[in-house]
């Protein structure tokens, strides 16, 4: 817990829950440390963990401060990449808004190595994983409500490289909003510059007078730091103005020029030294062949320009000293100096400011935000020496002007303080419009006696609007929008016909209608979600995972979820030429997650004998619906699978109306070799804001689009969040290989049992096309993967055992 330090009684008076909390979810190997570039592997295990965190978290606020109902979060703010990614799930598992801060963006970083030129892209990111960490923060650009910025050029530079992110295009739809004009679908996130917080209650700026007596300037008896002798030494005069530059020897920094431009400007160099702290170093040679580089530019330049005594370039410094170097240059009525090439933000200008030190600064990035709240100096371009040395002449000869500088930036440091930070944070999340489950409105309780109650199961078909009946005949000549009707009056009938049974249903207490509220009374959850096998494998791995399982099966302690890309309407086919019931199944994540069906076998409720008995979650749709493209989604894919088609003249990818649904926009794609890879249509769509999932079946037949934050593995979490289905309880069995999210599939902390052997078919080479590799993303070595040769019962038993899903 993290307590005021202003207040040793705050969370007495408080009460416990007003506190703030660094909560460590364990996730990732136990016995070694792993830099974050190889966190990716685990970054499903963790979201599983935080949400089981939070959801324990929300019942006991729930019990203090929420009587007795659960406190949802308000936001989810992820920072960085992998922690964007983790918001980004469980913003999409929660129903909640997500924030995100990235720091530092990859493509940016990636730009600035291949700049350098001693990597190639493939080297840059075996080491960084750089395009693992692209595609996230992408991810959060698609999810995220509010994008966080230090400054402005993060905003215009470094996120305008990335798809999702176009200024002008933001502009315009901000604009369109504003009117009250459709954005056919089109989203993008705000972009808010708020620069971080420093902590300036422990300094204490003093006057400046060199006219009084040598010593610190506060005249106390203590004596001058010793970094202040260490710098002095250099100096024939050490009464001259102070220009401070404070950079490691990086090319980037720009020391190089500064030393030029004070070397070429006698007047600046007659009024003025200059201090160079570049980190610590013992010996050059030793040091990096970059930085080294650096350091010996440098030293010849000062040697070029006999600048000796007018120089100052410690060897070492500590981080506790550098508010004493700072403090040094202001009692000399100095100039600090950052001449960076593009200074991301530029903390250091804030602290040298806090202290009284007028600033020089390059024009190229966060500096400008910070010039134009604390109008304390001049900025200039990096790459003219000549600007630098007139700047800084300027305010070293022009006392007026110098004095002037350090009034304006010590009377508006405060803009750049913690409180200032949180006050404009807050202000930008309050604005955000609420979000969460929409059963929560209800008094649905998700604690279940150990009865298997009617009254609560026919409850919670009411309270969930569960009944919407999926059709077989629909007007295949008509047009989309007449479908479209069709499903909506079903829906509607659907609706009301359950809402006038449920009483009679409760006389007869029939419990018949609330067979998949079973989910949270089942003891372990087998999902079969094996992509990469012809349908008759597809049945027989479905028959002797039910034979391997038979007692707990007949116990009801185990129960069955069928994960597919498949439509429901393909499902009930397959089922049905297979003999399967579709009540033998607790619940079906159809089309790659967009859809969460219930089985329903009460012929009362069938429509026609052509309906499927299946009932579809009303309130996992609400659950993806974010930024759900609709109408304008689909008229852009249908217009970019038409232009597909034109370019290969030939009918190569086209949409499958029969298989799409109100979440769920479905192509067949009739020759793979001419369709694109699927990170080709993310980024098309993105670039058109068009927020989605594109997803191809394992054999590359068809092509799925679906809310962005929807997939087989979030409709798990789901089953979770709404029915208390522990994810750790569950055991997902999967093929050698699968569809487009087949790593989203392995991960997490639920068991895997991968099935191996020829039966298993190879993955069509659209998947070939990948933005990383999967061994990037998946760890095959947790604990929690087994594989299994074949899918004979006896083999499952034995897998199913060792997990502790079935009884030895």
């Amino acid at each position: 817990m993290l307590s005021p330090i202003s207040s040793e009684n705050f969370g007495h008076e408080m009460g416990e829950s007003s506190g703030a909390y660094i909560v460590r979810i364990p996730f990732g190997p136990r016995d070694k440390y792993i830099p974050k570039e190889h966190l990716w592997p685990h970054i499903q295990e963790f979201v599983d963990g935080a949400l089981v965190h939070i959801m324990q978290m929300s019942k006991v606020l729930g019990e203090q401060v929420g009587s007795g109902q659960p406190v949802w979060p308000v936001v989810i703010h992820g920072h960085y990449a992998d922690a964007g990614d983790s918001a980004a799930l469980l913003s999409g598992a929660l129903n909640v808004p997500m924030v995100f801060t990235g720091h530092s963006l990859g493509r940016d970083k990636l730009e600035q190595i291949l700049k350098q030129g001693r990597q190639t892209r493939d080297e840059i990111n075996a080491t960084y994983k750089i395009m693992r960490r692209i595609e996230a923060e992408e991810l959060c650009l698609d999810a995220s409500e509010i994008i966080i910025t230090s400054t402005r050029q993060e905003i215009e530079q470094q996120w305008g490289l990335y798809d999702g992110f176009d200024l002008t295009m933001a502009r315009k739809l901000r604009a369109r909003i504003k009117r009250g004009v459709s954005c056919f679908g089109r989203y993008m996130p705000r972009m808010i510059a708020i620069p971080p917080g420093m902590e300036f209650s422990h300094i204490a700026p003093h006057d400046v007078d060199l006219d009084g007596e040598d010593g610190n300037e506060d005249g106390s008896a203590s004596p001058d730091p010793l970094i202040w002798a260490d710098i002095m030494r250099f100096f024939s005069n050490p009464r001259k103005p102070m220009i401070l530059a404070l950079a490691r020897p990086d090319p980037k920094k720009n020391i190089t020029t500064l030393v030029k431009a004070f070397g070429e400007h006698r007047e600046l160099r007659n009024l003025a030294n200059l201090t160079l702290i570049m980190g610590n170093r013992d010996v050059i040679d030793e040091m990096s062949s970059t930085n080294a580089a650096v350091l010996t530019s440098v030293l010849k330049l000062i040697d070029k320009y006999d600048l000796y005594g007018q120089v100052a370039y410690p060897k070492h410094h500590k981080q506790s000293e550098v508010p004493d170097i700072y403090r040094l240059a202001a009692r000399t009525k100095g100039v600090f100096i950052n001449c960076a090439f593009i200074e991301p933000f530029g903390l250091t200008l804030i602290e040298a400011a806090a202290y009284g030190l007028p600033m020089v600064a390059t024009r190229n990035g966060g500096p400008v935000d910070i010039h134009r709240v604390l109008d304390n100096g001049i900025l200039v371009d990096p790459h003219n020496q000549n600007e630098i040395a007139e700047a800084l002449y300027k305010l070293v000869s022009d006392k007026h002007l110098w004095a002037q500088c350090r009034q304006n930036g010590l009377k508006n440091i405060h803009q750049f303080s913690w409180p200032e930070h949180c006050k404009n944070y807050l202000s930008r999340v309050g604005t955000l419009k609420p979000r969460h489950p929409r059963w929560q409105k209800s008094n649905d309780s998700t604690e279940i006696s150990e009865a298997d109650s009617p009254e609560d199961s026919l409850r919670d078909v009411h309270d969930i609007s569960l009944n919407l009946k999926l059709s077989l005949d629909s007007e295949k000549s008509g047009s989309k929008e007449g479908n479209l009707n069709t499903v909506r009056r079903h829906l509607e009938d659907a609706v009301q016909k359950l809402s006038g049974g449920v009483s009679a249903s409760r006389k007869e207490g029939s419990s018949e209608n609330g067979r998949w509220p079973l989910l949270r009374r089942r003891k372990h959850i087998i999902v079969i979600a094996v992509d990469s096998v012809q349908d008759a494998d597809f049945v027989q791995v479905i028959k002797n995972i039910f034979e391997a399982s038979s007692n707990g099966k007949l116990s009801g302690s185990v129960g069955f979820v069928l994960s597919t890309s498949k439509a429901i309407s393909e499902i009930h086919a397959l089922l049905i030429s297979g003999g399967i019931e579709a009540s033998d199944f607790d619940a079906f994540i159809c089309n790659s997650g967009s859809d969460l069906c219930y089985p329903s076998s009460s012929s009362e409720d069938m429509l026609s004998p052509a309906e499927l008995p299946f009932m579809i979650d009303l309130d996992y749709h609400s659950q993806i619906q974010y930024r759900w493209g609709g109408e304008g989604l689909r008229k852009t894919l249908i217009r970019w699978a038409s232009e597909k088609n034109n370019e290969s003249r030939q009918n190569v990818i086209f949409e499958d109306e029969e298989c799409s649904s109100t979440y769920c926009i479905s192509f067949k794609v009739t020759n793979t070799d001419a369709a694109p890879p699927v990170k080709e249509v993310r980024r098309t769509m993105r670039i058109q804001a068009l927020r989605c999932h594109v997803l191809y079946s394992h054999d590359g037949s068809k092509l799925n689009v679906i809310p962005v934050l929807a997939s087989r593995s979030q409709a798990l979490r789901y089953l979770y969040v709404r029915w208390g289905v522990e994810l750790s309880n569950m055991a997902v069995v999967v093929g050698e290989s699968g569809d487009t999210d087949y790593e989203g599939v392995l991960g997490g902390v639920h068991k895997t049992i991968i099935l191996k052997g020829s039966f298993n078919a190879v993955p069509n080479q659209v998947h070939t096309a990948r933005s990383y590799s999967l061994q990037d993303v998946v760890s095959f070595e947790k604990p929690g993967i087994a594989s299994v040769e074949g899918y004979g019962p006896d083999n499952l038993k034995s897998a199913l055992q060792q997990f502790g899903i079935l009884d030895e």
